[in-house]
């Protein structure tokens, strides 16, 4: 579904290696963990795996499309949803909501059928026909969540999912998470609440200073520290150099 080849990027004429040569791949029915530091290329490389960064080398495929040759149709493979959801304020949920479907090209009764589903699943069906200004930063992040699920995605993309959502949405969408992966789809998403990370990723990967340090099951991450903690002690052990 999603595959990373070499890729890097680099700033101040290569001076600044924020991503080095990493590589990862996420399969049809998987929900991968990326995970890192404050710093560590994380936000870097979710920017350019969804086209809002050129990479300075390397190749990214979104179900077999090349990001960089095929831009637009890539795009319509993925939603993406980052940790602070820029969203057009001034309109309405329910107006905003369509806008995002007639973009996607939902079909009237996909529209419809998910809308229903989506909103009263985050409830927000109260709220929908308000002004978003007037909603909360939850409101706000689920407005976002519905948006970027209602054309049914084939990759999930997610910068910190759970921040500010209240328990119940955070629970919920980790539910969405894994229905979507039973059809085949995938979800790509990185958290610093590592906790979620070990309960819900098939794999994952920790980047730090720009390069990937380990990837893989937990199983084999357990393995490859030699050690049957738990995500976060194998974290810290690997990102305290």
């Amino acid at each position: 579904m999603l595959k990373v080849n070499n890729l890097s990027k680099t700033y101040a004429k290569g001076s600044v290696k924020a991503v080095e040569d990493i590589s990862f791949s996420v399969e049809p029915g998987e929900i991968f963990g990326f995970l890192g530091p404050n710093g560590a290329g994380k936000t870097t490389t979710i920017k350019m795996i969804v086209g809002l960064l050129k990479p300075t080398n390397g190749q990214i495929t979104i179900n077999g499309l090349d990001n960089q040759e095929q831009p637009i149709e890539a795009k319509k493979q993925i939603s993406y949803i980052p940790d602070k959801p820029e969203i057009l304020d001034k309109l309405k949920g329910i107006t905003y909501l369509n806008f995002i479907a007639d973009v996607y090209g939902v079909s009237s009764a996909d529209r419809k059928e998910r809308l229903a589903y989506y909103l009263d699943l985050f409830q927000l069906k109260e709220a929908v026909n308000d002004v978003i200004s007037s909603y909360s930063h939850g409101m706000k992040q689920k407005i976002a969540l519905i948006g970027g699920l209602l054309h049914d995605p084939n990759l999930f993309i997610l910068d910190e999912p759970m921040v500010g959502l209240d328990p119940k949405s955070a629970f919920h969408l980790k539910e969405v998470m894994r229905q979507m992966c039973q059809k085949g789809k995938s979800v790509f998403f990185s958290t610093h609440v590592l906790e979620v990370a070990e309960k819900l990723c098939d794999r994952i990967a920790i980047i730090n200073k720009g390069k990937i340090i380990a990837q893989g099951t937990m199983e084999e991450l357990r393995a490859l520290e030699g050690t049957k903690g738990s995500l976060e002690n194998i974290f810290l052990e690997l990102t305290e150099a």
